[in-house]
């Protein structure tokens, strides 16, 4: 995956030591290489697609080399190609490095970071970029500290729903399209995209401004995806849910997530109905499930009959 340089610099608050050409920077995997072993001579398993990070380690024993050993080593590094190099702990880049690099057109950026603390936050935010994304039409939205994303055909009422809640407190995070990012094997984020983020699209009245209108506090910029709740109108002939003794689950990036389906019908208030759900799935998540209790009392009534 590719990712653009000047992102790469302020989300890793890296100081620019040798630039390059590049506009975009290939990345295939959120791990990094500490070159101990290449600089020592072994080059037969050189991870060199990945990004490069020198610490105080690996530039003390560059020191110790003899003059042409050193230049030896560091002409075969540079003969690879990789991502970038970060020398962290403020270490100033030697002149034959960083003319190395400029040759090979290979970025070197410099940390005030110990190693570990940088490689720490280099995988937090390649694992996050490197995700499989969707973008999906829905509204998510915080309620309670449940990412609920509420999903339904045009004109259903998701983002009227949503603006009820965003009025009784809660917090907005996409109207309309909502990006998808999976950031591990069973959780879900959830992101409006930066042209439409905080707006929201009310029918009959147009563009609103979310933050501008509610504050900064009606908004949020990402949340997990905890509920899926869909809309669709209602249907006399369908028979739904009344009990909810067995959990619904939809699949979204191979992740599976609790699914309300949600029938909307003239005079139902949505809102309340969708803060009802948020709070259920919080008692279910600490073990207590409403319909089971009812279920246990009616069977130790017919017992006790």
């Amino acid at each position: 995956m590719l990712i653009d340089e000047p992102k790469l610099v302020e989300a890793l608050r890296l100081t620019t030591l040798v630039p390059t050409t590049k506009r975009q920077i290939p990345f295939k995997s959120s791990d990094q290489n500490r070159p101990g072993l290449q600089f020592s001579g072994y080059f037969n398993f050189f991870a060199n697609e990945r990004m490069q990070v020198l610490g105080h380690a690996e530039m003390t024993y560059l020191d110790t080399l003899a003059p042409e050993v050193r230049a030896e080593r560091l002409e075969k590094y540079f003969s690879y190609d990789m991502p970038c190099l970060i020398i962290c702990r403020d270490i100033e880049c030697p002149a034959d490095m960083a003319a190395l690099a400029r040759r090979s057109d290979i970025p070197i950026y410099g940390s005030s970071l110990h190693t570990t603390r940088l490689e720490a936050m280099a995988i937090l935010y390649l694992s996050r970029m490197l995700a499989p994304r969707e973008t999906i039409h829905g509204v998510l939205i915080d309620v309670h500290g449940v990412g609920v994303l509420i999903t339904g055909d045009s004109g259903v009422g998701k983002s009227e729903s949503a603006l009820e809640l965003v009025k009784r407190g809660h917090q907005l995070v996409a109207d309309d399209v909502v990006e998808l990012v999976r950031v591990s094997d069973t959780r879900l984020i959830g992101e409006a995209p930066e042209m439409v983020r905080y707006f929201m699209e009310i029918r009959g009245i147009g563009i609103i401004d979310i933050r501008a209108m509610f504050g900064i506090g009606a908004v949020i910029q990402s949340k997990s995806i905890d509920l899926v709740i869909h809309l669709e109108h209602w249907v006399k002939e369908r028979e739904y849910d009344r009990l909810g003794m067995v959990e619904q689950t939809t699949e979204l990036l191979s992740v599976k997530i609790p699914h309300i389906l949600l029938p909307v019908k003239p005079g139902r208030n949505l809102a309340i109905v969708i803060e009802v759900a948020a709070r259920n799935l919080q008692l279910r998540r600490l073990g207590y499930n409403a319909a089971e209790s009812l279920d246990n009392r009616l069977m130790e009534m017919a017992r006790g009959g």
